[in-house]
This record gives structure tokens, sequence and C-alpha cells, in this order.
């Protein structure tokens, strides 16, 4: 359980800070299931209310500065998907944005970049659905290591590359 006070990860709603928990707060009357009280941190005036034990949303502590940095000095390891079976790739990219884990999004990110120039290259357009993957995991991750690493989240990409490049 999460305690009131702290950043999780939520849902489709990205990182949000646990406000309160609380009973019911539809059904004053149920006042043993416990709810989470969360305000997502980059939509402000948003209120969620979840159950505790809800296991169909993905529900996670943020990864803190430590960890943030460990994954940016792991990204050039972390290898790509190439999956040639159009509904395939679709469905791998999906089953990583909804476990919002940090290194499935890596992945997604640097393997929709490197399609994206490649498609270019030979003269082709980019696929909506690959710059859709592309902006949701990188909405995901960016917004994660915002926080973790306390720096606005329009300038976590650069900050990410100047950490890459900054080593090599």
């Amino acid at each position: 359980m999460f305690e009131a006070g702290e950043l999780i990860m939520c849902g489709g709603h990205g990182v949000c800070r646990v406000r309160a928990i609380t009973g019911n707060p539809i059904d004053k009357k149920d006042m043993k299931t416990k709810y989470y009280i969360l305000e997502p941190v980059f939509e402000k005036g948003s209120t969620i209310y979840t159950p505790v034990d809800n296991d169909k949303i993905v529900m996670r502590k943020i990864l803190d500065e430590r960890a943030a940095k460990l994954l940016i000095g792991r990204i050039p390891d972390i290898e790509t998907v190439w999956i040639k079976e159009e509904k395939t790739r679709e469905q791998m990219y999906k089953e990583a944005i909804r476990t919002y884990d940090c290194q499935s999004l890596v992945r997604i990110i640097k393997t929709l970049y490197l399609r994206r120039q490649d498609r270019v290259k030979q003269g082709k357009k980019v696929l909506s659905s690959d710059e859709h993957y592309l902006k949701k995991a990188e909405e995901l991750l960016y917004s994660e290591m915002s926080v973790a690493l306390s720096i606005p989240k329009e300038k976590v990409e650069s900050y990410i590359y100047k950490q890459i490049h900054q080593k090599n």
C-alpha cells in the first residue's frame, strides 16, 4: 500500500501524487473498501479515485533519482525490437505501454526512432501508429524521469542525450 504524499505511476494517468487514502468516496455507506485519491502531476485539476486493491491497473512507485540515472546509463545497451508483422509489433508496443516498465519504454522509443529514420531514408512515410506509440512511450518515460531527476519534462530528452553521449 502506498502512503499519502507518495509519487506513483498509475494506469494511463502517469505520475500521480497520493493525496489521501479514504473509504469509498462515492458510496459513503461502504467505508470498508479503501480508495486512493490521486492527483496527476502533469494533469492539473484532475482527481482520480481508485480502490487500493485495484488489480486491473498498474500502480507502482516511481523511479528514484539513482534508478533513473542507472537506467539512462544502460540505454545504449538496451536492444531494439524488430518485428516485421505489424499486428504483432503493435501488440508488443501496447503491452509495454500498459505495464509502464521503463526499460520496455526505452526499447520502444529506440526502436521507433530508428524505424522512423529508416523509413525516411527509404523515402517512405512514417506510420501514424508508430508516431502514436512513440509519443505515448516518450510521455510516460519523460514524465517519470522528470520527477525522478527534478528537471522539467521538456528537458528530459536533451538531458538523456547529453548523459549518453558524454560517456562515449
